[in-house]
């Protein structure tokens, strides 16, 4: 009898483990097919406290935006390609929320501080969305903002003011607490971008490193 219920604890034993195995590989396969990479929650881990200025001119913070979910997308004014169509995505993105979009605030982070000013980036975010905000600062605040984020940012070739900044595309989505949660690729569609943002709004969570 004694044997028979060690085998039986063993069997219950394995049983929950094949449960947790399968339930964290469905966890992942699901993350897959929904595009959500989680960001990890080390010191190498890209996000961070920011200080920087609005495209009123007003001194704002990471702390300026808690609450709400954020969509960051850094870029620049004079961005002929890549940029417009980012933001584009997010502004679709927004609208297929509907009334969910009211819990997300978008963010256009400027990686050329040296042409737009708040003012350059009052009229570029409202051609967009007029809820779009769009941040500048001093070359040393973007400076810190690029490399808390890991964004790499390169100036391009060109004279006066004609040059190109070279600069890697992601959009982090980022939770109410200030914390990147995960990120997507500037070729996102609207459909993937809104999806992901309502999964993380629902469950408060992200699946799968693939930070790199």
């Amino acid at each position: 009898m004694r044997y028979g219920r060690v085998a039986a604890v063993i069997v219950v034993f394995v049983a929950i483990l094949v449960g947790e195995w399968l339930w964290l590989r469905g966890e992942r396969e699901q993350a897959a097919v929904d595009g959500l990479p989680v960001v990890t929650t080390d010191a190498a881990a890209p996000g961070g406290p920011f200080s920087l200025v609005n495209h009123f001119g007003e001194p704002v913070t990471d702390q300026s935006y808690r609450g709400k979910y954020l969509v960051m997308v850094f870029g620049y004014t004079f961005c002929p390609d890549v940029c417009p169509t980012t933001l584009n995505t997010v502004v679709a993105a927004m609208a297929l929320l509907g009334t969910k979009a009211d819990a997300v605030q978008p963010l256009f982070v400027t990686v050329d501080p040296d042409r737009d000013t708040p003012a350059v980036l009052a009229q570029y975010v409202a051609s967009f969305d007029s809820r779009m905000i769009g941040l500048s600062g001093s070359p040393e605040q973007i400076r810190q903002v690029a490399q808390d984020y890991r964004v790499y940012v390169a100036k391009g070739d060109g004279g006066g003011d004609a040059y190109t900044v070279d600069h890697s595309a992601f959009v982090y989505l980022i939770g109410p607490d200030g914390r990147v949660l995960t990120y997507l690729k500037h070729d996102a569609t609207p459909e993937a971008m809104a999806k992901a943002l309502e999964r993380l709004m629902t469950q408060q969570t992200s699946f799968g490193s693939q930070w790199n």
